[in-house]
């Protein structure tokens, strides 16, 4: 059990020292450096307390297709400034990263292990995803 914990502080250190977790601190400096991504975050944040307020209520809220709508468009600002889409591009490398590592590990198990994912549109196979039993209904059993 000892060398089984050395060797994943191993790849942890074999992580944090990646091109990927690299460009994802860099990345993440330059957004928290960024003057304009900050009031936009904190008017992203007001605009979501408020649409969630709203969504208590569901859409039929007086308030709730603009309070959407606000999110939705501070959203859009944040996603034009070019160093919150590199951002999110670094955090998906690191994210694709640590999951091979996850299914290389899992596989070297046994082939049935799931592995999760942050895809919200998974590729793999399985129970409910219409893999090799086939019955789409989210569980056997």
């Amino acid at each position: 059990m000892g060398q089984l914990l050395l060797r994943a502080y191993d790849i942890g250190d074999l992580v944090n020292q990646s091109v990927e977790v690299a460009e994802y601190a860099y990345w993440k400096s330059v957004v928290d450096a960024n003057e304009q991504v900050r009031e936009l975050v904190k008017k992203f944040a007001k605009a979501k307390e408020l649409f969630e307020e709203c969504q208590r209520f569901g859409r039929f809220h007086p308030d709730y297709h603009a309070a959407k709508d606000k999110v939705q468009d501070v959203q859009q600002q944040l996603n034009e400034i070019d160093c919150v889409r590199q951002f999110k591009a670094a955090e998906q490398a690191v994210d694709d990263l640590l999951h091979a590592i996850a299914a290389e590990i899992a596989g070297a198990v046994s082939e049935t292990i799931k592995v999760p994912s942050n895809d919200p549109l998974p590729k793999g196979g399985g129970c409910g995803s219409g893999g090799s039993c086939s019955c789409g209904s989210g569980g056997c059993g």
